[in-house]
């Protein structure tokens, strides 16, 4: 569902992240891939799928001490619709293997074609995301919140604070 649809109004079936909310989630994430890794706990290195998945990535990081980031580059996008998965760019495959020891993070997994072309490349790694949808969860390790399948989520970085007139009016 694109939030240009003109049946509705604008408010609905969106759900805003505000950056701290994306931080609270994203550290809520990290804490549950917390002693998960594979090597008595810990984590070999952290993948983020660009873009969406960088700033949760970087929070993990941080969180869980992984000082290895890299990132793929998956265009599933063009705008607001959506069409097949094209890799742009890969992780360094010395680090990457098959992805024993690896997180591979994003924000929001929806339909999960994205994922499921980055699993296939790296069948072992783990996949964890802030935000899942129904069609996307079973390519998805791990997630904090679900939302259902026509929410749009409006990202911090895709928004700009605005005035917004009072309900009332102005009188």
């Amino acid at each position: 569902m694109s939030p240009k649809d003109p049946s509705r109004l604008p408010h609905e079936k969106g759900f805003h992240i505000s950056w701290d909310q994306i931080h609270r989630d994203s550290r809520a994430l990290a804490w549950r891939l917390d002693g998960q890794g594979p090597e008595d706990g810990a984590w070999r290195g952290i993948v983020a799928i660009t873009r969406g998945g960088m700033a949760p990535a970087m929070i993990i990081a941080r969180e869980l001490d992984v000082r290895t980031v890299d990132t793929i580059s998956v265009k599933s996008y063009d705008h607001q619709t959506q069409g097949d998965a094209l890799v742009l760019k890969s992780p360094d495959k010395a680090l990457m293997g098959d992805g024993t020891g690896i997180l591979i993070i994003d924000d929001l997994v929806d339909s999960g074609k994205t994922l499921e072309v980055v699993r296939d490349l790296y069948p072992r790694a783990h996949f964890a995301t802030v935000y899942a949808k129904p069609k996307g969860e079973p390519m998805v390790d791990t997630f904090i919140t679900g939302v259902s399948q026509d929410t749009w989520i409006f990202f911090p970085w895709d928004m700009a604070l605005q005035y917004v007139e009072p309900y009332r009016g102005t009188e």
